[in-house]
Parts: C-alpha cells; sequence; structure tokens
C-alpha cells in the first residue's frame, strides 16, 4: 500500500469523528502555540538585552578610578585620583588592540534654561566619545577639538534634557545656565533610551569639553574614566589584559596588591546577558513542553479508543491480505496526522499570540523560523512517540479473534 493511499484512509478515518479529532488535536494545538510564544518572548528579550548593550559603544571597554580605604572604610569606585589624562594617552600608544580613546570626568548640576530647570549629569571629554559610543546626533554638531583646546563654553545635550528645557522650542544655538555657567547648545543626542548595564537614563545627560569641566565647573585635574574602543569584539580581551598590565605598571601598583582603576568590558556584560535570556527562553519553553506532553497523552488515548473501536476491521484488513506493518504504518500515520495538522493549527496560534503579547503588555517578541521548524518536528515526534504503541497494539491482533470481535 502505498504512502498516499494510507494518508486518504487516515484522514477519512479521522474525519468520522471530527469532535473526537478535534479534542485530540486541541493538546498539540496549545502546547505548539505555548511554545512558539514562550520562546518568541524569551528571544524577544534576548534580541533587546543585546541591542541595549551594542548601543551602549563599539567593541566598548570602561576604564574608571578605583576604590581606597581610608581608616578602615572603602570609598567606592572612583574615589581614588590616580587615573589621569597621561593614562589614555599611554594606552593609545602601548596598547596595540586599542583603537581609540576617549578621556572623562562627570558632576551633578543643575541646569536653567528660560523659566525651566532640570537636575542632570554633565560630562566632560573629547569629540571621538561620540564615534566610541555610537552616538550620532539628531540635531547640530559636536563639539571641536579646538573648544577643547580652548575650554569654550559649548554643549551637547541628551533628548531627557531637551524634552525637560525645551520642550518644543529648538535647542540648537540657545544658551543654557550651568552651576550659573552659560553654555551654548550645538547639539542634540539620538535618544539611546535606558542603559542595560547600568540601568540609568542614558539620554539624561549634557556632554562638554574635557577641560572646560575640569577648569570651570569641578575645579578637577583627574579623570573619572576612560572611554576605549578595541579593534574588535574578539580583541577586546586582549584589550583588557594590556590595559590592565599598563596601569599597573604606571601606577606602580606592586604584585598581589590591588588595583587603583576598574576595567569593565561590554563583551562580558553582553555575553552574561545572552546566556541570562538563553536560560529564561530555555524555562519559558520547557514550561510550554508540559502541554505538548498532555496533547501526546491524549493522542495515545484516542489511538488505543480507535483500535478497539476498530477490532474488526483490522480483523478484515489483515484477512484479505494486509500486513503487520500495513496496519501498523496505517494507525502511525493518523495519529501523526493528528500531531501535524494540530501544529500547524498551533503555529498560527501562537504567532498570534506573540503578536498579541506584544500589542497588549509591549513586551518584545522574535517569531523566529527556528522556533516554527522546531515546533513542527517536535509535534511530529509526539505523533510517533505516542502513536507507536497503539498502532503496534493493532498490528499485533490476532486476525482470527479479531474477525470475531464485536
Amino acid at each position: 500500500m502505498d504512502l498516499l493511499a494510507i494518508i486518504r484512509i487516515a484522514m477519512r478515518a479521522l474525519a468520522r469523528n471530527k469532535l473526537r479529532s478535534s479534542l485530540t488535536m486541541l493538546g498539540i494545538i496549545i502546547g505548539v502555540g505555548a511554545v512558539i510564544a514562550m520562546v518568541s518572548v524569551g528571544q524577544g528579550a534576548q534580541q533587546q538585552a543585546q541591542q541595549q548593550i551594542a548601543a551602549m559603544g563599539s567593541n566598548m571597554l570602561f576604564v574608571g578610578a578605583g576604590t581606597v580605604t581610608r581608616g578602615g572604610m572603602r570609598m567606592g569606585w572612583g574615589a581614588t585620583k590616580t587615573l589621569i589624562y597621561d593614562d589614555m594617552l599611554a594606552i593609545l600608544r602601548e596598547c596595540p588592540a586599542v583603537q581609540a580613546a576617549a578621556p572623562g570626568s562627570q558632576s551633578g548640576a543643575q541646569v536653567v534654561f528660560g523659566n525651566d530647570n532640570w537636575a542632570t549629569q554633565v560630562n566632560g571629554t573629547e569629540p571621538q566619545y561620540f564615534d566610541i559610543r555610537s552616538w550620532p546626533l539628531a540635531e547640530g554638531s559636536s563639539f571641536t577639538q579646538d573648544d577643547v583646546n580652548m575650554a569654550a563654553n559649548v554643549a551637547v545635550i541628551g533628548e531627557t534634557v531637551r524634552k525637560n528645557l525645551f520642550g518644543a522650542t529648538d535647542p540648537i544655538g540657545q544658551t543654557i545656565r550651568i552651576n550659573n555657567l552659560p553654555f551654548k547648545v550645538v547639539g542634540v543626542l539620538t535618544a539611546k533610551g535606558t542603559s542595560a548595564a547600568m540601568g540609568n537614563d542614558q539620554d539624561d545627560t549634557i556632554i562638554v569639553p574635557i577641560t572646560t569641566l575640569q577648569k570651570k565647573i569641578t575645579g578637577q585635574d583627574w579623570l573619572r574614566w576612560i572611554m576605549v574602543s578595541a579593534i574588535s569584539r574578539e580583541a577586546s580581551y586582549t584589550a583588557q589584559q594590556q590595559i590592565t598590565a599598563l596601569l599597573r605598571d604606571r601606577h606602580r601598583i606592586r604584585p598581589g596588591s590591588d588595583d587603583d582603576f576598574m576595567v569593565r568590558n561590554l563583551a562580558d556584560m553582553a555575553d552574561l546577558a545572552d546566556q541570562q535570556a538563553q536560560l529564561f527562553t530555555v524555562l519559558l519553553a520547557s514550561i510550554a513542553s508540559i502541554s505538548l506532553i498532555v496533547g501526546g497523552i491524549g493522542i495515545m488515548n484516542i489511538m488505543l479508543v480507535s483500535v478497539t473501536e476498530r477490532t474488526r476491521e483490522i480483523g478484515i484488513r489483515m484477512a484479505i491480505g494486509a500486513t503487520e506493518g500495513d496496519v501498523q504504518q496505517q494507525f502511525l500515520v493518523e495519529a501523526i496526522v493528528l500531531s501535524l495538522v494540530g501544529g500547524a493549527v498551533g503555529i498560527m496560534v501562537g504567532t498570534g499570540a506573540s503578536f498579541l503579547i506584544t500589542q497588549t503588555l509591549g513586551w518584545p517578541v522574535l517569531v523566529s523560523p527556528t522556533a516554527i521548524g522546531a515546533a513542527v518536528i517536535f509535534s511530529m515526534a509526539v505523533g510517533i512517540f505516542f502513536g507507536f504503541y497503539p498502532a503496534r497494539k493493532a498490528a499485533r491482533l490476532d486476525p482470527i479473534e479479531a474477525l470475531r470481535y464485536e
């Protein structure tokens, strides 16, 4: 008996009991739909985390001032004053894995424009900072190296600052006051949103030349941080080692002593976020897969009932020449058809549920072809696994006993 004939017979057999077949497929529909929806939620979260980390910068490393202990008290990160501008120049000069670097310091400040004011963070740096952070401008332009050399009172503002100070007013060319000092707004940064690593609003910032911040606002001649871009993601780990070794040597730190600085690699954060998202996806998929197992048990139960109901039919088929293999194949195909039809409907349900989650809850989802393909294969595997025993039982019926069955 050819496969197409077996499939046609299986479809007719299932069509004779439409309600029972539909209820049997319901478990598979729910299971496949739940798996696709949950995997989509997990992969969406993973993609969002990677995008947020990628938005922080290109192959970026963060070199920050370290901590010191005074009177038995650890003062926290940023307390040391040993990170200086020459350290940045040395990193560019002596670390082959480093492509670019930008110095930085920061200070909280109250910013005023007209009758509005806003408390924000003022960062001082150099123009290459925007390239390292992969942070383009939405309006205007960045300050220049000449502005840094002259300690000019110019500022680039984040989107949050723009909204709170200017509203519908065009900020380019306007004058704001930072700690009572006038600054001309030359650019507005593209919105980046919340940082995945720190959880802070990246757009709530004002960026000015490092010399302006140090000479006119903080009075500090040391750096709080240095942003570094490696030549590639893979080279970022080499760059991290080179920077650590260089700064320990420049700061005369003895072997076994703690660093007076810290070096953080964004690639580590990306890998950690990826691992957490994958674990989250696997957990959700595992929970959703329970309903697939329940659906498979339902298929087995219905197929066993079908074998009992069709015992006389099986006897007749064997009497006219059907082999055990033909009978087993017939019932196995029926189980697979139930699973595949249920899986196809489940794919549509899962895809629809994924978009519904996005629309109602605002969660990011990613319906991947891999998840759909895995759902199809899994639903077929469920049909084969749970349909094998009933099919085997049908094939092993004694033809004579089957013909006598009423």
